[in-house]
């Protein structure tokens, strides 16, 4: 393990790595610092092509201690998918829908329940808006951990259902995420389970990041022009910028980066207002309300790394509407055969009106994320209805 210390995200006061930790004393994001130089000589391009695809591939930067087996559904890398019809060659889709339960929040929480499993927590627990949730449980139960998920009202139902399929204790509550978040935070304080909400706990960013990682060796070591990423918490974010650094610390990648678009919608748009107003935080969003729930997130803890990346990277913040959301989704679908969840939908929308405004440019290698699989949301009903014995075929 190359892992030397976790490091407060605000202050840099260092934590020792050898025990679990939530929050700094700060009351911000810790982030897990490596021996990047002893990464460098231990780990060549070569030897990583030579290993078997998928997550774990990847242990040198990650934190799981030598010798420990993480808890494991079977991660694949998952592909990028030109949207050839949608947006020509160059607009590529990472296709997140493929991995466990059906979402990338799978990446986070087999690292966060891996490395709770290995400090030996017995019982965890966090809000979600579904994805998440679904994932916390999942590995959960293949860790033989006990979990405890609250869901917003809005939460889809398959969502709910999958979680507590799972073994999860679920409750559905009259609130936000953040206000769902509140009651898991209070019962961790009184150790009663141990608290995974996003970036409240160091290792969920170290499983997300991976998503950068696999994306500069799929492009051949030369990052795109752009991404667009669904943001609500930030975490994959957050964590592919980190992931870029380290690539280059260890000799991978050149000095390149992608200009980071952060996409949210016009109904809970928090880190867009705070990006256009030059805020290095965000105000609470209030009645945050969105098709794509895996976005509704009125208050994010992570907020200034969020800021801290887009603005570093020269990109931006970008908010579309529900109408423009449904539209992208209705048009991959039907020109490409490719289904983006209502997240996915909203980053296309946002690459569109990037194209409109010209922060991106046409022909411009781009990256849009696709967080889940779109059959795990409800679609609207288009089909029409035959009458077997009365059918012509000249209406067919």
């Amino acid at each position: 393990m190359f892992v030397t210390h976790l490091e407060c995200s605000a202050t840099g006061e260092l934590y020792e790595a050898d025990k679990p930790h939530n929050l700094s004393r700060a009351g911000k994001p810790l982030l897990v610092r490596y021996d990047l130089d002893a990464v460098k000589g231990a780990l060549t391009r070569e030897a990583l092509a030579s290993r078997p695809a998928g997550m774990w591939r990847w242990r040198e930067l990650l934190p799981l201690p030598d010798g420990v087996e993480p808890v494991s559904l079977g991660e694949p890398e998952t592909p990028l998918v030109p949207l050839t019809n949608t947006g020509g060659p160059n607009l590529l889709v990472k296709d997140e829908g493929r991995l466990p339960t059906g979402s990338f929040k799978a990446r986070g929480l087999a690292m966060a329940v891996s490395m709770a499993k290995h400090f030996g927590v017995r019982r965890i627990a966090m809000p979600t808006n579904g994805n998440a949730g679904a994932a916390l449980a999942a590995y959960g139960a293949r860790a033989g951990m006990k979990s405890l998920v609250i869901c917003p009202d809005e939460t889809p139902a398959i969502n709910v259902r999958e979680t507590a399929a799972y073994g999860a204790e679920v409750y559905v509550a009259n609130g936000q995420i953040d206000e769902c978040g509140r009651i898991v935070g209070e019962g961790a304080a009184a150790g009663k389970w141990f608290d995974c909400s996003t970036l409240k706990e160091p290792y969920r960013i170290e499983g997300k990041k991976v998503m950068g990682l696999e994306l500069a060796e799929q492009l051949g070591w030369e990052l795109p022009d752009a991404i667009f990423y669904p943001t609500g918490g930030g975490t994959g974010l957050i964590g592919m910028w980190k992931a870029f650094d380290e690539l280059e610390a260890i000799g991978f990648i050149g000095k390149k980066r992608p200009r980071m678009y952060a996409v949210q919608a016009a109904g809970c748009a928090p880190i867009v207002r705070a990006f256009e107003t030059g805020a290095e935080s965000a105000e609470r969003w209030e009645n945050a309300a969105t098709i794509a729930t895996g976005i509704r997130v009125p208050k994010a803890i992570g907020d200034f790394l969020i800021l801290r990346a887009i603005r570093e990277s020269g990109g931006a913040a970008i908010a579309v509407e529900e109408s423009e959301i449904a539209l992208a989704v209705e048009d991959a679908a039907r020109d490409d055969g490719f289904l983006l969840c209502p997240e996915g939908g909203a980053v296309l929308a946002a690459w569109r009106e990037a194209l409109k405004r010209k922060l991106v440019a046409e022909g411009e290698r781009v990256v849009l994320f696709n967080c889940a699989n779109g059959n795990k949301y409800p679609l609207p009903d288009k089909s029409g209805r035959l009458d077997l014995a009365k059918v012509d075929l000249a209406l067919l």
